[in-house]
């Protein structure tokens, strides 16, 4: 087990140097000393060992001392280094000292050029080499240059596993390209993925207080307007009514608060989060609470729906039900006394449109709100996330809302647009009517 444990750390720290960059390397310069100095020993015990030719005098000495110095610029200049080692190689040779004592550095020089440079030039360079070193043996010396050209293929596999280790490192260093890149575009993804659902939060909160808390100040001012006129007549059922008013719509409030709640707990935790967010989904059959609440609150309502018996996506449901119920809001507070809305949701052309009209309320026309808030912006945002559009402006004194919903949702092909739900489709359906289910079990 302890050598087990051993061997891990070095095979990776083998690894680690295998797969970086000599010019990103640490301490180069240390390094460069260490491995000129290990170079020189190695000349030098060649020397006295292998008895190959004559042994250094102190030319010698200086000429293998001067390859072997050479190294150190090995790492940013391996062309120039090569360069000043191959004539001082060369005569060396020529005066037949040791010939091996100059492989340690001519090796190490072959292989610093292969693995920092192109294929083609250490290549090129190595055949130069080996053509030199063989033309200046042969003619020295004809049988060492025989067996100069025997070992010479040690000088070609020093180059070609230089060149090999060097394509190891560009590969290794795209793989680790591609990873950090995917890592990135996963950040950036979870990033985008993250403000989205703010965004989609931000609306549906905006939506549901927004809504409910409007109605209840107006149910509240007509109330406190019944107290204030005549304190000693009271309208007890207006005031009742007032406050069931209020009453049914905190009721409201609260269930879809702890829906919402219960989608982002379930997101949270990472639990059926879809299938809880699409039973969460609002759909067309509560529109009929809406605008019976803008009633309530004062506003004379009317509501027609026209579906001609075609499938229409939960999404597509949901973001109507919030258009609608952000239209009404806005006409209840800012269209005035009694304000008349018409409510039309039709549809036709494959798409589901959504129109909400107000009158205004008052003889000059609707006016434009001090705080424009950000409903009308959510109202479209909500329409681009099914792919539809939405138009919003004044109209004949009043103000309109106008959006079309395709009824194909994202991905689907469009054959689908217009058929009946399946059985799986029945099931998302089912599960898009589960808030309309829950504020009617809570009321």
């Amino acid at each position: 087990m302890p050598e087990t444990s051993s061997r891990g750390p070095l095979t990776e720290r083998v690894f680690a140097v295998l797969n970086r960059d000599p010019l990103d390397a640490p301490n180069q310069l240390r390094t460069d000393l260490v491995i000129t100095g290990v170079a020189g020993a190695l000349g030098v015990l060649l020397a006295f060992v292998v008895t190959d030719g004559g042994r250094p005098d102190a030319l010698g000495w200086v000429l293998l001392a001067a390859v072997t110095a050479s190294l150190i610029w090995r790492r940013h200049h391996p062309v120039a280094a090569l360069t000043v080692m191959v004539p001082l190689v060369a005569v060396y040779h020529a005066l037949d000292y040791s010939h091996a004592a100059t492989t340690p550095a001519t090796m190490i020089a072959l292989y610093t050029l292969a693995v920092t440079g192109p294929p083609m030039r250490a290549a090129l360079l190595g055949v130069g080499i080996v053509s030199i070193t063989l033309t200046v043996m042969l003619v020295i010396n004809t049988d060492r240059g025989i067996e100069m050209l025997r070992t010479s293929g040690w000088i070609i596999a020093v180059i070609v596993v230089g060149m090999d280790v060097r394509v190891y490192r560009k590969y290794i260093a795209a793989v680790v390209e591609r990873a950090e890149r995917a890592e990135r575009t996963r950040e950036e993804e979870a990033a985008r993925r993250v403000a989205e659902e703010r965004l989609r939060i931000a609306r549906d909160l905006h939506d549901l207080l927004a809504h409910s808390i409007t109605l209840i100040g107006v149910q509240t001012s007509v109330a406190s307007h019944i107290l204030s006129v005549d304190p000693e007549r009271l309208d007890r059922a207006a005031i009742s009514q007032a406050l069931d008013g209020i009453s049914d719509t905190c009721r409201d409030a609260r269930s879809e608060l702890r829906t919402t709640l219960e989608v982002l707990r379930a997101a949270g935790t990472g639990e059926d989060e879809e299938g809880t967010w699409a039973g969460a989904l609002p759909d067309l059959a509560a529109l009929s609470g809406l605008v019976e609440s803008a009633r309530t609150a004062g506003a004379e309502a009317e509501l027609t729906v026209r579906m001609e018996g075609v499938r229409v996506p939960p999404v597509a449901e949901a973001a109507a039900y919030r258009i609608v119920q952000e239209s009404l809001t806005n006409a209840v507070r800012h269209a005035g006394p009694a304000p008349r809305v018409r409510v039309r949701v039709e549809t036709s052309d494959g798409a589901l449109h959504v129109t909400v009209t107000d009158n205004g309320g008052r003889p000059g026309g609707r006016a434009a709100p001090a705080d424009p808030g950000y409903g009308i912006v959510g109202m479209r945002e909500r329409a681009r996330s099914v792919g539809g559009t939405l138009d919003a402006g004044p109209y004949d004194g009043g103000f309109r809302v106008s959006a079309v919903l395709p009824l194909r949702e994202r991905g689907e092909p469009a054959s689908d647009a217009g058929a009946p739900a399946g059985p799986a489709k029945s099931v998302e359906a089912g599960r898009a009517t589960g808030l309309t289910r829950r504020r009617e079990s809570l009321a």
